[in-house]
């Protein structure tokens, strides 16, 4: 007896190449964020040295003239990455000082500093590297200058109110900013004690210094210029 094989006349004939999923083509404000986070991920992870456009080129599936094309090449991508960080921490620190008492203000401060750093570490780790591009829009230095500038006016009328010359202000501002981003850069990598302890013990020393401030400091040592 003779049994009839059905067959399926939908399958693909052997002679047909099997359909390859059309690639979604990306608009150029598309692939100019997506080479911004590559190159994000690898400046913090290897450094501005340790990365090449090869690499850069290569996590984006694309070709090295496309890197150029946005860029200019790896040092104007450097140039976009640092100067997008900058303003992310400074807009986070100037939008974080919205209470009234002093010592609140600089909790808040702290905790923008942390929370940038918690949040954005890959940013962080970008921006405490010297820059290696003399002619890149900042650097880790100046962006505390411009934070502390925010933290002057406070200071100052703390100083005024409690009969301080307010002309020092700068100096006291720069002096607490700076001393908040070592502890950032430290606990970094630490992460202990947890971030709200982290900050409560800056604010401590800062506020408590700060309380006890002598109007004219004098020096008890042997040398005095």
């Amino acid at each position: 007896m003779m049994v009839a094989v059905a067959t399926d006349t939908s399958s693909t004939s052997s002679n047909e190449k099997p359909r390859r999923p059309r690639r979604t083509r990306m608009t150029g404000a598309e692939r100019r964020q997506q080479l911004l986070e590559i190159g994000r991920t690898l400046f913090a992870a290897k450094g501005f040295e340790g990365t090449s456009v090869e690499e850069i080129a290569a996590k984006a599936g694309v070709s090295k003239p496309v890197v150029y094309e946005h860029f200019g090449g790896k040092e104007g991508l450097y140039a976009v990455v640092v100067d997008r960080e900058m303003r992310r921490l400074l807009d986070m620190v100037t939008g974080s000082l919205t209470a009234g008492h002093p010592r609140e203000l600089l909790e808040q401060a702290a905790f923008a500093l942390l929370d940038y750093i918690e949040e954005f570490t890959d940013g962080f780790r970008i921006l405490v590297r010297d820059s290696p591009i003399p002619q890149s829009t900042g650097s880790f230095a100046s962006l505390i200058s411009d934070i502390a500038t925010k933290v002057e006016d406070i200071l100052g009328r703390e100083f005024k109110s409690r009969g301080f010359d307010p002309k020092l202000a700068p100096l006291y501002a720069q002096a607490l900013v700076g001393m908040v981003a070592l502890t950032g850069q430290w606990w970094l990598d630490v992460r202990r004690p947890k971030k709200s302890e982290v900050a409560a013990h800056l604010v401590n020393l800062a506020w408590h210094g700060l309380d006890g401030l002598e109007p004219k400091p004098r020096l008890i040592g042997h040398r005095k210029n």
